[in-house]
């Protein structure tokens, strides 16, 4: 979502939706940012609005862009939410939205861990829900980026607790369990066409002012979840062998340990 925040001018009104605590750090950007949830954590330093997506209590084209990052599996409107981001967002806006792919491995782990994780709905095909979202807000889709995981939701150190049971069954949550899931992942998936290293897709909307790169970004930190390009981390950030075979680096978001695998192309229906 960057190539949208860091494009914003300051007075620009950039709507957080379906954001719990946040999808970004407002340093990201010069707008004023709406934090948006149905559940908003009130009393914050930051302006938090609890409502219905599917009603939303802004004027029309109030907004120059807007994020809705992992909030549309959540919607039980979902039309009426996607109407309601077309209405309030300016003609000429900007539009982010990531969404998981039902079909994929890490999303059957979330629902079973999570029983269904307040997901309702499930999105199979990113050409869909896209043709979907342009019917509904008038903003033409311009870019589909596909979304690796490292099961960071998973991760003891970060999740929320209680932690379910079955957890155990999956390492419990140690970072030396998705350290060795984020390396294997990636080599069955190179070797094998596979799927397992993917989560979803982050989709785009509207005028952007510059072209999208849509290389997937297989590294993803197994403890903040940020993903970084293979060239980056290669530049800056990469150390020696963990193990044979396995080379590691320190995410530049967090710090934490990660294996380190070169990008390869992905597309939004899984072949490579």
């Amino acid at each position: 979502m960057e190539e949208i925040l860091r494009h914003l001018q300051p007075g620009a009104f950039l709507l957080d939706l379906g954001c719990s605590h946040g999808s970004f750090n407002k340093k990201s950007t010069c707008a004023t940012v709406v934090r948006f949830d149905r559940e908003a954590q009130l009393g914050s330093h930051e302006l938090f609005v609890r409502g219905d997506a599917a009603a939303l209590p802004f004027r029309d084209r109030t907004f120059t862009a807007i994020v809705a990052n992992h909030s549309l599996e959540h919607f039980e409107n979902l039309n009426g939410a996607l109407r309601e981001i077309g209405r309030v967002i300016h003609p000429t806006g900007m539009l982010f939205v990531s969404v998981p792919d039902a079909s994929t491995l890490t999303d059957k782990l979330y629902r079973w861990l999570a029983r269904g994780g307040g997901h309702v709905n499930a999105f199979t095909a990113a050409a869909d829900i896209a043709a979907e979202i342009e019917r509904a807000t008038g903003l033409q889709h311009v870019a589909t980026r596909v979304l690796c995981s490292s099961l960071s939701f998973l991760n003891r150190r970060t999740s929320p607790r209680p932690r379910p049971r079955r957890l155990i069954l999956l390492g419990a949550g140690y970072e030396w369990s998705l350290l060795l899931y984020t390396w294997l992942s990636r080599r069955i998936d190179r070797l094998l066409n596979l799927r397992t290293s993917v989560y979803g897709w982050a989709l785009y909307f509207g005028e952007i002012p510059e072209p999208i790169d849509t290389s997937p970004h297989v590294n993803v930190c197994i403890r903040c979840g940020s993903g970084f390009p293979a060239s980056l981390i290669q530049e800056l950030h990469l150390r020696g062998l963990a193990l044979p075979g396995m080379r590691r680096y320190r995410c530049p978001q967090c710090a934490a340990p990660n294996t380190f695998t070169k990008d390869w192309p992905i597309d939004s229906h899984g072949s490579t």
